[in-house]
């Protein structure tokens, strides 16, 4: 239920937001124009989000014909989890990285990089699968889904703030702002609304994950291992991301320093893989993890 909450009050915030910013930039006009978008933001990004963010990297559909080695791992897996099975996509791109999306655990999709296919062995890359498939049972790819989808929204009315200053505003006879107020309005708000964006998925869902990946593998050393990889290579092949969606990742596409760190949607990846690395060797709850308890079980076993 929380995940259920935290959406609701995703949509309803980033709604007000954009309305505010409309409002900011054409006066009434803008707001109802804001409004429009919103609602339609608001439909497609609870029905369409995963689509959307597949199509923006370029992802291609594969079958256990097609990749059947990563079929028949992401089988083993949502064996275990107790998951149906999701659609699997492989991103053209030489740098590792995988995502999970969908609205729910019957409508998931797994996405995974050509580069991450190619530089990791069996157990990292099922490691890096059993994360995904943690954030459909733990019901985290809806939230971060639709937090990618409503930044494309911020995004596109960024673009309208600049156009209305150049060609002097939307606003009516009895409304105020566009214009320069428009744009410096969301010179100030689009970074503010990217940040909350940014934030909206919390760092504790990527620890939930890498325990909840580690109870479906039985161990955590493939899944640290396999994040130390994804760590040294980002640096060295850097992707080409939208900076909104980079928390859909396993591990941050965007390499931030200094005070950028401080707003990452992922924990450091040192932390992380000493967690996993202080499991017990050959640890495994009993029976598959088909419930949240064991999960937190496991959680709590890594978060001393």
């Amino acid at each position: 239920m929380g995940n259920q909450i935290k959406t609701a009050f995703l949509l309803a915030g980033m709604t007000a937001l954009l309305i505010v910013i409309g409002r900011l930039i054409g006066g009434r006009a803008g707001m109802m124009v804001a409004f429009l978008l919103a609602a339609a933001m608001n439909f497609f990004s609870y029905w369409y989000s995963d689509k959307i963010v597949l199509r923006m990297y370029r992802a291609r559909p594969v079958d256990r014909r097609q990749a059947p080695e990563l079929w028949s791992m992401v089988s083993e897996l949502t064996r275990r989890a107790g998951l149906p099975m999701p659609k699997l996509y492989v991103i053209p791109e030489q740098a590792p990285n995988a995502f999970a999306t969908g609205r729910n655990p019957q409508h998931a999709a797994v996405a995974v990089t050509e580069g991450m296919l190619q530089l990791m062995d069996r157990r990292e890359i099922m490691g890096v699968l059993a994360h995904e498939l943690a954030h459909v049972k733990n019901r985290d790819i809806l939230i971060g889904s639709i937090a990618a989808t409503m930044a494309g929204a911020i995004m596109i009315l960024a673009n309208m703030a600049r156009w209305s200053a150049i060609f002097g505003g939307l606003r009516g006879d009895d409304d105020e702002g566009g214009g320069i107020l428009g744009l410096i309005a969301m010179s100030i708000i689009a970074p503010i609304a990217a940040m909350i964006i940014q934030m909206a998925v919390s760092r504790s869902r990527e620890y939930l994950a890498d325990a909840t990946g580690a109870a479906l593998l039985g161990e955590g050393e493939s899944l640290a291992r396999a994040l130390e990889k994804l760590g040294a290579y980002s640096g060295r092949l850097p992707m080409r991301v939208n900076p909104a969606t980079s928390h859909l990742f396993i591990v941050a596409p965007l390499s931030g320093r200094g005070l950028a760190s401080l707003f990452s949607t992922h924990p450091p990846l040192e932390e992380r893989i000493a967690r996993l690395r202080g499991l017990r060797p050959g640890t495994r709850p009993p029976g598959p993890p088909s419930t949240a308890d064991q999960a937190r079980s496991f959680w709590d076993s890594l978060s001393e």
